[in-house]
């Protein structure tokens, strides 16, 4: 045992911290004297005093940090509560714009394939010819001209009173379809430039079917005014869904726009009847479009 003290009090005197100028390294701190204990307290107050104003201004420091944090984040809140919400990236669509899409692609793939009479050399170019004219008959131009020819023909009050209702309710369903045709602006499966006869009758665009509108009002007021049998009845029928369906044929409108186009029909045909005019009235527009005056007097 002697010789480990005597090894533990060489390494104690060969230790640099034992020197006379590091002894002060050695000794624990003293504790903080008050201002008048002494000459030497001048250094603890200082190093007390340097300690609270850098833990005061570590304060501040961090009440400006949290305040400018808390102005940002304020900032950033009402900035993006001003953005509208359609500019933000929606990550979880809405059923209802997945169901509205999913509809809509079906009825571009459905329309696509209907239209066989598109491309002169396909493979419905033998049915093309008799699908164009079949698709002419539901054009507004042969129905006015012939609903004129015939109002000039007439003899009848009940005969003019029919036709005069008849006129009205064609110009009706011919504003009310190119109206909503301007407004959608929908363009058919196949981008095909407007013809004349489409631009004369202002059928510009594919929603809604025109011709199907106007084959289903005409159908109806037909059958409601007019005493015909049964095959000419069931023909009839068939007429006006083979005009709708031959307009798909010729890639000039989707499913869907016949389908609206037939509903339009139907409405316009009771807004006919519901607002149908008398005889007396009827007289009064044939003789203000024939500039016939003495019949007003």
């Amino acid at each position: 045992m002697p010789g480990v003290q005597a090894r533990c009090r060489a390494r104690d005197r060969n230790n640099v911290l034992n020197r006379p100028e590091f002894l002060s390294l050695n000794q624990p701190p003293r504790r903080e004297q008050m201002p008048g204990e002494g000459r030497g307290s001048s250094g603890p107050r200082r190093a007390t005093f340097r300690q609270q104003s850098q833990q005061e201004d570590s304060g501040l420091r961090g009440s400006r940090d949290s305040s400018e944090g808390g102005s940002a984040a304020d900032g950033g809140v009402k900035e993006a509560s001003r953005w509208p919400e359609q500019d933000c990236m929606q990550l979880n669509p809405s059923f209802r714009g997945i169901a509205i899409n999913s509809l809509l692609a079906i009825d571009i793939s459905l329309s696509k394939r209907m239209g066989v009479c598109v491309r002169p050399h396909g493979s419905g170019a033998p049915l093309r010819s008799m699908v164009t004219l079949l698709a002419l008959s539901g054009h507004a131009l042969p129905w006015l001209c012939g609903t004129l020819i015939c109002l000039w023909r007439s003899n009848t009050l009940a005969g003019q009173e029919v036709l005069v209702n008849l006129l009205l309710a064609l110009i009706l369903d011919l504003m009310t379809v190119a109206g909503m045709q301007k407004l959608v602006k929908r363009r058919g499966p196949w981008d095909f430039p407007p013809g004349i006869l489409d631009y004369i009758a202002m059928d510009t665009y594919s929603f809604p079917a025109a011709h199907a509108s106007r084959a289903v009002m005409v159908s109806r007021f037909l059958l409601n005014h007019l005493v015909l049998a049964v095959p000419l009845r069931i023909l009839l029928y068939l007429w006006a869904f083979l005009v709708g369906v031959s307009r798909m044929l010729l890639g000039k409108h989707h499913l869907s726009d016949v389908g609206c186009g037939f509903a339009l029909g139907f409405l316009h045909f009771s807004l006919v009847e519901s607002v149908w005019l008398d005889s007396a009235t009827c007289q009064t527009i044939i003789s203000i479009g024939t500039l016939h005056w003495p019949i007003l007097v």
